[in-house]
């Protein structure tokens, strides 16, 4: 049940232009401990006004304790704070945005193209190993890491291909082929 816990004798004048006693009341709080809060009793009769809770305390002697430490700037505040409590600002509505994402950065390069294959080393594997040999050995170096990147035929890092010759990137793509095409006919 609520009761008065202090009652102040110096009158307050709030911003309506009324004169008020404050008086600290309080009560056991549902979730255990104390609330207090600040009435506000006008000097013309008309009803008092009440803060919203001022303070939770863990007792009762905790919540007088309080009270007896508040000053007057500290009511006259709780007054006008009850007077002209905070309005909850309109909600904003967003408009949706123009774009799905950022513009894209002035000097950022074009992500590289894909590999592509001058040809397609399995199809001419299964003329003959022979024949690979000699298609292959009729391309340049970067053609040769093209196929070798286009068909996943080798493990190696950019760097790694980037260092090998010719004859390495046509043994690695032979190798590879060969390789493959003996795993499928082994599981066909």
């Amino acid at each position: 049940m609520a009761e008065t816990i202090l009652q102040f004798n110096e009158p307050l004048t709030g911003s309506d232009g009324k004169t008020y006693i404050a008086r600290v009341c309080g009560r056991p709080a549902p979730e255990g401990g104390w609330e207090g809060w600040i009435e506000f009793v006008p000097g013309d009769g008309t009803p008092a006004l009440c803060s919203r809770r001022e303070t939770r305390q863990p007792n009762r002697d905790d919540l007088v304790y309080w009270a007896t430490g508040l000053t007057p700037i500290y009511l006259e505040g709780s007054l006008e704070r009850t007077l002209n409590p905070p309005r909850m600002p309109e909600p904003v509505v967003l408009p949706e945005p123009s774009y799905d994402g950022p513009a894209p950065e002035p000097f950022r390069t074009a992500p590289a193209p894909e590999p592509r294959a001058v040809l397609d080393p399995f199809s001419v594997y299964a003329k003959g190993e022979d024949l690979l040999r000699q298609e292959l050995g009729a391309l340049s170096a970067w053609h040769l890491r093209n196929i070798v990147r286009a068909y996943a035929l080798s493990g190696a890092s950019e760097a790694e291909l980037e260092r090998m010759s010719q004859a390495e990137l046509t043994e690695r793509i032979v190798l590879g082929v060969r390789t493959i095409t003996e795993q499928v006919v082994r599981e066909s």
